[in-house]
């Protein structure tokens, strides 16, 4: 049940993908346990500068031999005026008060030059580069190309699949309305990209003819067999390795996740401007009064860093951005590679049963 088309063209045991989080949580650790363990370990490196990437890819590549992906960030139009910068940043220190600090007007640069990151990856002939939020230029696909890269697109809607496939990458990540993090969409309304993923995978299965992959709420051994009877071709997760010991998320953060009941996500710009999943909190609480005033990404992000650098000291859990997906109920705290052998033989023993 394990070999798909993806697995024999990256290299891998098993089609089990470590989502790319960006913003700390995908170690070089955590990357190489799962690759070590027959999956797929994916480095988010959307925030990183140059020599932390380089420094990254050079620890992940003492631990293991194996193939890995790197994400990155296909970069967008954004623009805000000094007077609405000044704005947000006063509603962003009215919503975090308790942490005692001062939000100031930042210009730009927002973000890491999207060119000098992805000029390092082509100089490191990485294995596999997955994007989100858009189309790579032919330019650089050529390139990935030359280098045998293995590139891995996101889609929320049947139509942006098909431009993504008709680019000429290889795989295509179908991410749910059920996944954590930042929704990928990139045509139309954020809105109109919210397909849960046992309704999207069908869609793309049948108009797409690169493989898919499953993306948003899996957790077990069930969601991995029930995507792969849908039709998709690989399986990835980011929440069940959010818990794992080799992620790089704050102590109060992992506690909360492993204190979920039930799903107590919502789907909020408030952090960084884009829509994304995450658990509620006193900030997304308080910014939901005042939506107005959020800029486009990535100037928002910018705006929040320092309440979130501030929250991670502190240890506080009401004002970082715990992007979780809906099944965060299920997360289990054990080693990735232990995680890796339990999905798959829950998944063995559920398709031995049929």
């Amino acid at each position: 049940m394990w070999q798909t088309r993806l697995t024999e063209q990256i290299g891998l045991k098993f089609p089990l993908i470590q989502a790319p989080m960006a913003g700390g949580p995908t170690t070089p650790e955590l990357v190489a346990a799962v690759c070590n363990a027959g999956g797929l370990g994916s480095l988010g490196a959307g925030y990183m500068n140059p020599p932390e990437i380089r420094e990254a890819l050079r620890k992940i590549r003492e631990l293991t031999n194996k193939p890995f992906a790197v994400n990155l960030f296909i970069p967008g139009n954004h623009h805000a005026t000094r007077a609405q910068i000044e704005k947000s940043c006063n509603d962003i220190a009215q919503s975090c008060t308790e942490l005692n600090i001062e939000i100031e007007p930042l210009t730009g640069p927002y973000a890491p030059s999207f060119e000098e990151q992805i000029n390092v990856l082509i100089e490191e002939k990485i294995p596999v580069f997955s994007y989100v939020f858009g189309l790579l230029d032919s330019k650089w696909i050529s390139q990935f190309k030359k280098n045998d890269t293995f590139l891995i697109g996101t889609a929320t809607t049947l139509t942006e699949a098909w431009i993504l496939a008709e680019s000429g990458i290889d795989a295509l990540v179908a991410q749910g309305s059920e996944a954590g993090g930042h929704r990928g969409t990139f045509i139309g309304n954020d809105e109109d990209g919210l397909i849960g993923l046992f309704s999207l995978v069908p869609q793309l299965r049948d108009q797409i003819k690169i493989p898919i992959i499953a993306a948003g709420g899996i957790m077990d051994g069930r969601g991995v067999v029930a995507a792969l009877d849908l039709g998709a071709e690989g399986i990835q997760m980011g929440t069940a390795f959010l818990s794992c010991l080799e992620a790089g998320i704050p102590d109060s953060y992992q506690h909360t996740l492993l204190a979920q009941k039930q799903d107590n996500t919502v789907l909020t710009r408030a952090f960084s401007g884009k829509l994304a999943r995450g658990i509620r909190n006193q900030f997304t609480e308080r910014m939901d009064r005042r939506k107005n005033n959020i800029l486009d990404y990535p100037i928002q992000n910018a705006l929040t860093s320092m309440m979130r650098k501030k929250a991670k000291e502190k240890n506080n859990s009401d004002f970082m951005s715990m992007w979780a997906g809906q099944s965060a109920q299920l997360c289990r705290n054990i080693h990735a590679g232990e995680l890796i052998s339990a999905l798959v033989r829950e998944a063995e023993a559920l398709n031995s049963r049929s």
